[in-house]
């Protein structure tokens, strides 16, 4: 090997160990971002991340790299519940602004869908809706409703953490409805890494619902907008409208907007 093939190698593992020092440095690296930082290409900069990953440095995420060590512990429905609650409460209401008499709603775990759900039953004015739901919580917090709306429950295997219901079974249901709209609930919405979730068996039953609806509202409060979590549920252009609270970083929701998608700060 010449003196200059040396100083290549040498060079591009120096490049390396200083983009593993920013990964773990940060929750979330973009490849976008590296890209600037190092002067390199995309091409290359995932090229480095792939190599790093591969020995175990990093964990590759769609979009990017976060830190080989870091957490993904998920936080339990209680703990989660007085997270933005304010802003939860005002993405509720929003969400529920958007049906009218008659409709049909897909409505996802989690403490914001919850905020929905509660929002919707407010709606005093809404008659012959269909509310198609997961979640055991939110089926109870829609009680009252009833019989202005039509409460029906996915079925499926209980997770106790988010009080969710998840396949085997969940699926069968989502498979053979047309839904007007669906309100979905996650950990993280990024122009690069798209729409993701903590846990893998709820990530498979959000994608049913996806793909059983006609419109698709992602509800996010502004610290889930820019994270990027373990499971990708979509991709950006895959959703048609994010409705978030004013917490949301203004340059990220930016480059949402310029990606074609809608966004509604509650």
């Amino acid at each position: 090997m010449s003196a200059a093939d040396v100083d290549v190698v040498v060079g591009v593992r120096l490049r390396r160990e200083r983009m593993r020092s920013v990964i773990n440095q940060r929750d979330f690296v973009r490849v976008a971002d590296l890209s600037q930082m190092f002067g390199i290409s995309e091409v290359t900069v995932r090229s480095d991340l792939d190599e790093l990953a591969h020995r175990g440095h990093v964990r590759r995420i769609r979009g990017g790299a976060v830190p080989r060590g870091e957490s993904s512990a998920e936080r339990s429905f209680e703990e989660s519940a007085g997270a933005n609650a304010a802003a939860k409460d005002a993405i509720g209401r929003a969400s529920a602004n958007l049906i009218a008499d008659g409709d049909t709603v897909l409505l996802d775990v989690g403490t914001t869908t919850t905020a929905v759900a509660r929002a919707l039953v407010d709606r005093a004015d809404l008659t012959d809706v269909v509310v198609l739901t997961n979640g055991l919580n939110i089926a109870v917090t829609l009680e009252p409703a009833i019989p202005r709306f039509t409460v029906v429950l996915t079925g499926g295997t209980l997770r106790p953490l988010q009080h969710s219901l998840v396949d085997p079974l969940a699926g069968v249901v989502l498979e053979r409805i047309n839904a007007g709209t669906l309100f979905l609930g996650c950990n993280g919405v990024d122009p690069d890494g798209g729409v993701t979730n903590i846990n893998l068996p709820e990530a498979e039953v959000k994608r049913r619902m996806l793909a059983a609806a006609r419109r698709r509202v992602v509800t996010a409060d502004g610290s889930k907008v820019g994270d990027v979590a373990l499971a990708h549920l979509c991709d950006i252009d895959a959703v048609d409208l994010l409705i978030t609270s004013s917490s949301a970083d203004s340059q990220i929701l930016q480059r949402l907007t310029e990606q074609g998608l809608e966004v509604l700060v509650a």
